[in-house]
């Protein structure tokens, strides 16, 4: 009987000494990384700080290059950063866009279409048709709704400043217009997707299954208004931001949702699946993020498709339509 008691005694030592070794090691591990992540953190803060030090300059000096140029002009100075800089940048992407899509060249960016054999080539009366409505939509909509935005911003006496925000604080508004953007777009796209309102409204957006760029703002006027226009413009007015901060964010957006709706899953870019998904079966995917489709559960069947394996960064050449192939078709 000693004898087994020594051996009980001997084996919960031993057991111990196995879990206070385990205990070490993992406290040794996870102090370890925390100090390499911090580490790591402070340097990839230290150099992104010390590049936008050095594009803050440039960008201050220029700022009061235009400042003066427009003698304080704030309403010109404001539509030219809110209106003309986005659109210049809307429109130059899409070009390149628009190129592949009505010839198929160049092949580097055509090779990557998510939804195979539509689109090859773009219909162009279609086309026409949705170049047209996005000019109206930017001209006798969007640009409207800019002058009682100016008047908002002026209001908060930040806007055209002439000290630019630094780079921390342009990051915090970056977070907050994101936040703002994707609550808002999500419940305002669930919203016209009602069937009244799908009927009247949003039908005109899906007549366009296999999306491209320049759809991403074909669409009724009213929609416009309420989920391509006021979510963008509301995160700048509660935030009180500097014009250059909406340039870059209005900018931002145009592009973003061009690459949700060009067709082309391309390298190094953010994956436009999602939404591609969205124009596909019309009841998943309402969001931008895909943080609200996740807790409301409308992005359950998307999950269950190749092209929720796809839904990542490419960071390879080679086609995700190649490397993630939809499963054959059964024989019926």
């Amino acid at each position: 009987r000693r004898t087994q008691q020594h051996t009980l005694t001997l084996v919960a030592c031993s057991q111990e000494e196995k879990l206070w070794d385990a205990v070490k090691i993992t406290a040794y591990v996870l102090g370890t990384g925390l100090l390499i992540f911090t580490a790591l953190a402070n340097s990839v803060s230290w150099y992104a700080q010390n590049i936008w030090d050095i594009l803050g300059h440039f960008c201050q000096t220029t700022w009061l290059q235009l400042y003066d140029l427009f003698e304080g002009k704030e309403r010109t100075i404001f539509l030219l950063g809110a209106a003309l800089v986005p659109s210049l940048a809307f429109w130059c992407f899409n070009g390149i866009l628009m190129v592949a899509d009505v010839t198929g060249k160049p092949t580097f960016i055509t090779r990557y279409r998510i939804q195979l054999g539509k689109n090859d080539p773009v219909d162009t009366k279609k086309l026409r048709q949705a170049i047209w409505v996005a000019l109206c939509n930017q001209f006798f909509i969007s640009l409207p709704m800019l002058l009682p935005m100016f008047y908002v911003m002026k209001w908060w006496g930040n806007t055209f400043s002439k000290e630019l925000p630094t780079f921390r604080w342009f990051l915090v508004e970056l977070s907050v217009f994101t936040l703002i953007e994707e609550i808002l777009f999500y419940y305002t796209h669930r919203l016209v997707h009602l069937p009244l309102l799908y009927k009247h409204i949003h039908k005109k957006h899906h007549e366009w299954t296999a999306p491209i760029g320049v759809v991403s703002i074909y669409a009724h006027p009213l929609e416009h208004i309420l989920s391509n226009t006021l979510p963008v413009m509301t995160g700048p007015m509660i935030m009180g931001s500097h014009i250059v901060s909406i340039a870059a964010w209005f900018s931002l957006a145009l592009i973003t949702t061009s690459i949700s709706h060009c067709g082309y899953h391309l390298p190094f870019l953010p994956s436009p699946e999602f939404h591609d998904f969205h124009h596909l079966k019309f009841n998943q995917c309402y969001g931008v993020l895909g943080v609200l489709d996740y807790l409301h559960g409308t992005d359950t069947v998307f999950r269950q498709t190749k092209a929720y394996e796809r839904h990542r960064v490419l960071l390879s050449l080679t086609p995700l339509s190649e490397s993630i192939p939809e499963a054959p078709k059964r024989a019926e």
